[in-house]
């Protein structure tokens, strides 16, 4: 059986210092890390599979690398909401919030409900997860219909004035993503771009610019006629 110790023993074995000077320029937490890529990340959940036990032990440890290979491991149907309010609670940088997010968190039954839940917490991080996992059930959750992205624009609208940076930029993310999932909710999410364009924030109004600049252009409006 693989333990916790197994899994940090290949990290290591796969860290860069490098790495972890690159991290640092895009914005992402270094303290603690091991450097690890995420092919190697992916590649030793892989060879690890699912466990959710050893899921637990390893986001225990609080190293950022095995965090992640923890959020791929784990089984979101174990998950239960306490732990993913501690598991948020302890993001402490924008990579580990986002790929927690992307490979567990928007699979389990609760995201909808920590959706409206985190995103009125204070937390910067908290309320990024909030935001991130619109953005990534708009990308992901094909069968969703469309009230359910439109019951996020108001919740949107009023993480929009946030002038953090790490919430400003998922708040962006979940209005173009619920904007490039088809026509109807393009021109939705244009609507909520053009209030927020006006407001009295800085934030706001550069959220509402790069997402009127992203969902009219060419690229997007071709793309999306092409949907079913």
């Amino acid at each position: 059986m693989t333990s916790s110790a197994d899994i940090l023993k290949k990290l290591r074995a796969r860290g860069s210092r490098k790495s972890i000077e690159g991290m640092a320029r895009f914005g992402i937490t270094t303290e603690g890390r091991m450097g690890v890529s995420m092919p190697e990340i992916r590649r030793i959940a892989k060879e690890t599979g699912r466990d959710h036990d050893l899921a637990i032990r390893l986001w225990n440890s609080g190293i950022a690398d095995a965090r992640i290979v923890a959020s791929i491991i784990a089984d979101p149907g174990k998950m239960t909401a306490a732990e993913m309010d501690r598991w948020a609670s302890e993001f402490d940088s924008w990579d580990v919030c986002d790929q927690v997010c992307m490979n567990l968190f928007e699979r389990t039954p609760f995201a909808r409900q920590k959706i409206r839940q985190w995103s009125r917490r204070e937390e910067e991080y908290v309320r990024r997860a909030a935001f991130a996992l619109i953005a990534c059930l708009a990308w992901h959750d094909k069968d969703a219909p469309d009230a359910v992205f439109t019951g996020f624009l108001p919740l949107i609208r009023r993480g929009s004035t946030d002038e953090r940076n790490f919430v400003k930029k998922a708040v962006n993310w979940a209005l173009r993503n619920i904007g490039k999932r088809n026509p109807q909710l393009n021109r939705a999410a244009l609507r909520t771009a053009e209030v927020l364009s006006r407001l009295d924030s800085r934030s706001a109004r550069w959220i509402g610019a790069d997402a009127i600049r992203e969902l009219t252009s060419k690229a997007v409006q071709r793309r999306i006629r092409r949907l079913p």
